[in-house]
């Protein structure tokens, strides 16, 4: 069974740089028959790009292009996901913990959360629910879930915004230090002011806390920190690569295999990295596969790649969720 458990329907924030990814995406499953680059050929992407904005980011028809592509790559079973600082009903939540002061990185994270908190939580749940049996028909399982970033001390006012709805999973995930998001390219000479072991230190405990919360079905990508591959020597990692193992297995929480830092981002690596998964398969985590798509194109992505490398390695089920029960799967 081949199963992608963590894709988004939007990169966002509504840009140039996401006008030009939507359109290759398009581009992807119906080519446009003009030369490109072409005043013809930019007339008619502009013509789709226009439509696609208007009809906003829960758009059935973008939808099914996930499943369009998930049936080519063989897939079974996907879950849609898409990022808790996506909806405005989270607002304050944010505000409570990321840095949105006047300094330089303040005023740039308020400028993101601005361009990324477009949605509402309410009209994803009804969009992913009402594909569920679109998909069923065409042989393809669609699962609902929501990827919540995690701070210390932040359990029960997260527990609350996910009470909401009923979701087939919880993703928990770590993208700040210090109310930094570490993986914005836009802030990313923040890393230059920490000593690297320390800061990693520091995040690993935060990753530690997220998986005791009880909070989430599966963690997504344990060691994101690397994104900019900004680390230090990984050997100095193992005690806390450890660390997190004996919390999933003691939680009895699943991690994944995620290919979006592989794919995405300069550090050209699975999360986790090949010595770290060696730690979480020798320890007995439970895993499921993730391609982390932000668009049709790229879901499944590395799948095929990461189902092997588990199972060269022992691993001979996945994880799957429906209604927060975990449904163990034969792999491959």
């Amino acid at each position: 069974m081949k199963v992608d458990y963590h894709l988004h329907l939007e990169e966002g924030p509504y840009s140039l740089r996401w006008l030009d990814r939507t359109n290759i995406a398009m581009n992807h499953f119906e080519p446009i028959q003009e030369k490109k680059h072409t005043i013809e050929w930019l007339n008619k992407s502009m013509e789709r790009l226009i439509l696609r904005v208007q009809k906003g980011a829960y758009d059935p028809s973008w939808i099914d292009l996930y499943l369009q592509e998930a049936k080519r790559k063989g897939l079974s079973e996907v879950g849609i996901v898409d990022h808790l600082y996506r909806f405005k009903e989270t607002r304050s939540y944010f505000e409570k913990y990321l840095d949105l002061s006047s300094s330089d990185i303040g005023m740039k994270q308020q400028i993101w959360l601005d361009q990324v908190m477009t949605e509402s939580m309410e009209d994803f749940v009804k969009a992913i629910n009402e594909a569920k049996p679109r998909w069923a028909a065409e042989g393809v399982t669609l699962r609902l879930g929501i990827e919540a970033d995690y701070f210390p001390g932040s359990d029960e006012e997260l527990k609350e915004l996910l009470s909401r709805y009923e979701w087939d999973y919880v993703i928990g995930s770590v993208h700040y230090m210090y109310g930094w998001g570490f993986d914005n390219p836009d802030t990313q000479e923040k890393f230059h002011q920490y000593q690297l072991e320390e800061l990693y230190h520091d995040f690993f405990q935060v990753v530690e806390k997220a998986i005791r919360s009880k909070l989430f079905d599966f963690v997504a990508h344990l060691d994101n920190l690397k994104v900019f591959n900004y680390r230090p020597d990984e050997s100095l990692l193992i005690p806390h690569y450890e660390k997190i193992a004996k919390a999933l297995v003691e939680t009895n929480t699943a991690t994944e295999i995620n290919a979006g830092l592989f794919y995405r981002y300069p550090v050209k690596e699975m999360c986790p990295s090949p010595q770290f998964l060696d730690i979480l398969i020798k320890e007995g985590v439970t895993f499921t596969t993730s391609s982390d798509s932000h668009f049709p194109d790229d879901i499944g992505s590395y799948v095929d790649e990461n189902t092997e490398t588990l199972l060269k390695k022992g691993v001979t089920e996945i994880a799957t969720f429906e209604k927060q029960c975990r449904v163990m799967k034969p792999l491959g």
